[in-house]
């Protein structure tokens, strides 16, 4: 067994938690949290400024550069050691981990490889600042991750300005775009948006000469190039013309972000009906969807789940 009884090692303060012989606890957390500082306490390394820790011993603390080397000891102590091995490697030494198990020695280790928490660990230790955030089964606390990591991403994204960077521009000149703000449910500028919150494109723009009928319009892909969804005024039914030149009109779109975790890219153009272009910016700006959960695809449907118990049919 590992105990750590009530410990004071900054960042720890009156840390108390204990992992029982034979399991395997996975340990998450961000940068700075405290991870390597629970390693280095449980193997003796460091010693608290108050409390205890009691741990069998020998202990071996791996690294990320070291090699996959679990022999000749009682307590074996993993900081992201796997992370850097391909599939076939994780999976033979997630096998071998498995042997030190079931012979009753106990495992702490540090990965950010899901697929190990999930088919090694036992219970899952999320250390936040130096505390014990939560504890539990790995279904439960790496749901709680996911709706954690989810959050910060999209507080990261707050206030992100929209820089125009197309990949490329091309069009006739009657028109210019001056701006292509990506908006999230606040109505304010974001870079990173929740999947299901109500999100908006602005575009604005400037023209250079006279256009009786323009049409403008927004194409969202994803990061390799598949059309997510793609609309216009004229498709919209909204009439814009007849513009001056040096008229200037800023068009949003709104509309529920319904799509699944990932990277996408919007391009914008100004245009006539029959689709010759004034101005047409190619993959112009970049935005992330994030959740708190794994949904595959690109649409998400948010479908509800329901189930009939049916009798056995002759």
């Amino acid at each position: 067994m590992i105990l750590f009884d009530h410990v004071y090692f900054p960042p720890f303060e009156n840390f108390h938690a204990s992992a029982p012989d034979r399991a395997v606890i996975g340990v998450i957390g961000e940068d700075g949290a405290g991870k390597m500082s629970l390693l280095r306490l449980a193997a003796g390394a460091d010693i608290p400024v108050s409390g205890s820790v009691q741990a069998p011993r020998p202990a071996k603390i791996l690294g990320p550069g070291d090699a996959l080397n679990f022999d000749a000891s009682r307590l074996l102590l993993i900081d992201r050691t796997l992370d850097a091995h391909d599939a076939v490697t994780r999976a033979r030494a997630a096998l071998a981990l498995d042997r030190k198990r079931r012979a009753g020695d106990p495992i702490l280790l540090v990965t950010h490889h899901e697929e190990l928490l999930r088919y090694l660990c036992d219970e899952i230790w999320w250390i936040e600042n130096g505390r014990l955030r939560e504890r539990g089964g790995p279904p439960e606390i790496l749901a709680a991750w996911h709706s954690h990591v989810a959050r910060k991403l999209r507080e990261l994204g707050d206030g992100a300005a929209t820089a125009l960077s197309p990949s490329l521009r091309r069009g006739d000149g009657r028109a210019q775009i001056l701006k292509l703000e990506l908006l999230g449910q606040s109505g304010e500028p974001s870079a990173v948006w929740s999947s299901g919150e109500q999100a908006s494109i602005r575009v604005t723009v400037q023209f250079k000469s006279a256009v009786a009928d323009p049409v403008i319009g927004i194409l969202i892909r994803t990061r390799i190039g598949l059309n997510v969804y793609g609309t216009n005024t004229e498709l919209e039914r909204l009439s814009l013309g007849p513009c001056a030149a040096s008229d200037t009109l800023s068009v949003t779109f709104a509309f529920k972000c319904e799509l699944c975790p990932g990277e996408y890219t919007v391009t914008t153009a100004s245009h006539d009906p029959d689709g010759v272009w004034h101005e047409w910016l190619e993959d112009a700006a970049a935005f992330s969807v994030v959740d708190s959960r794994y949904t595959a695809g690109v649409a998400n449907l948010r479908a509800k789940v329901s189930v009939d118990r049916l009798k056995n049919i002759e």
